[in-house]
């Protein structure tokens, strides 16, 4: 019989094998892996796919794609301290060894907030398949939530996006671990994509496309990254084209249902319409707290929004920030005078509007004081539970007894 430590290098080698095979290359029966002109290209090390990084002059490249001759190896350079205020973000060395193992597809990718989905965003989704041909499209709603912009929790928009887009049930993905932009990016390069394609809306194509480009080579590697537009949006407008996630969310606060049912795609009817309208209201508390239109549409109240940020009630220095659209999480550094400049725990910089930020509230928490002049009040954190225990009369009452009795 096989020992449980038998059974598990096994597992391990055979799915290095696998990934192998996937990769078009073959065992030579010593434990390497050679490609089509009897290159090896990798080797089983410990039960896990190791690539040597050498190719042969003219080795064919998995996709199809061949390599010309092969070049002097590059001397190592002296790496240039980083500009005062610039992150740097290095990518490890064991993620770049796979690096010529592309598989020579392209990939696209759509990251939105989808708060509440909208027929604005069929048409998000429709362009994005018209990209996409018949390459991997991967739809990634975003995990923000908070009653003002982000009511829907991400299992329920991930549901609701289901049942309003039909034709794309297979393309949605609702991964807890995707929460941001360079997550789904992360994603693709370990399946070794050669190209990316990202699709949003026209308002964003130069905010995706700056970060992406500027952290290709540090977070992920890839031969060509494009972002683009799935058609113009004018908040003015009527219909699909002037039809948003702030103007439903506002019609939701006002109990307008007339021109919240405008923005519901038809896959969805009257009932369920009206069920998902009251289920924003209960989200965003509008029938028991007062509410600002600024704080749930500030595209809509963009005047009262720029009051709260130039007079510091909000989005001061060092205070914690998420962008909406990308789903980075940052400490502000700078404020200028309608956009923020901050910077993740990963070192990654980025800019954005006030009107795409919101204030980050941490969900895990663990002590009794937020900061050391400030109590934990975020509820459902353990620090919050210490601090109604320690407020509670009589909490301990009875503890003296149980650890009196129990059982050494």
């Amino acid at each position: 019989m096989k020992s449980f430590f038998n059974f598990l290098s096994e597992a391990r080698v055979s799915k290095a094998a696998e990934k192998a095979k996937k990769l078009g290359l073959t065992s030579d029966g010593s434990g390497g892996w050679v490609d089509r002109d009897g290159n090896v290209q990798a080797r089983t090390v410990a039960g896990e796919l190791k690539f040597t990084g050498r190719r042969g002059p003219g080795a064919e490249q998995p996709g199809g794609q061949r390599r010309g001759p092969a070049q002097p190896e590059a001397q190592p350079q002296a790496t240039k301290p980083a500009p005062e205020g610039e992150p740097r973000t290095q990518k490890p060395e064991d993620e770049k060894s796979d690096g010529d193992m592309k598989n020579g597809e392209t990939i696209t990718l759509v990251f939105g907030r989808f708060n509440p989905p909208t027929v604005g965003h069929e048409k998000l989704l429709k362009g994005a398949k018209g990209v996409a041909g018949a390459g991997e499209l991967r739809i990634y709603p975003s995990r923000s939530e908070d009653p003002q912009k982000n009511p829907l929790d991400p299992d329920t928009k991930s549901n609701m996006m289901k049942k309003m887009f039909p034709d794309f049930t297979d393309n949605i993905i609702n991964d807890a671990d995707v929460k941001t932009i360079f997550d789904a990016l992360r994603i693709a390069d370990e399946e070794n994509y050669s190209e990316v394609q990202i699709v949003v809306g026209s308002d964003r194509v130069s905010e995706f496309d700056s970060l992406a480009q500027k952290y290709n080579g540090q977070l992920y590697n890839f031969d060509n990254i494009e972002t683009i537009s799935a058609g113009d949006r004018d908040a003015e407008a009527e219909g699909v084209e002037g039809m948003s996630a702030s103007k439903m969310r506002a019609a939701a606060a006002d109990n307008d249902f007339e021109t919240f049912r405008q923005g519901v795609p038809q896959a969805l009817d009257d009932r369920e319409a009206k069920s998902l309208m009251n289920t924003l209201r209960k989200k965003m508390q509008v029938a028991t707290e007062s509410w600002s239109l600024w704080q749930i549409a500030p595209k809509f109240d963009w005047r009262n929004l720029r009051e709260h940020y130039v007079t510091g009630k909000i989005f001061n220095i060092n205070s914690l920030v998420e962008n909406l659209n990308t789903g980075l999480v940052g400490k502000v550094i700078r404020r200028g005078t309608n956009y923020l400049i901050c910077v993740t725990e990963d070192n990654i910089m980025f800019k954005s509007w006030v009107r795409d930020l919101k204030e980050y509230q941490e969900k895990s928490v663990p002590g009794k004081m937020r900061d050391k002049d400030h109590p934990n009040t975020l509820i459902g954190t353990d620090g919050y539970l210490k601090n109604v225990k320690d407020m509670t009369p009589g909490y301990d009452y009875g503890k003296q007894f149980i650890n009196k009795y129990r059982k050494k």
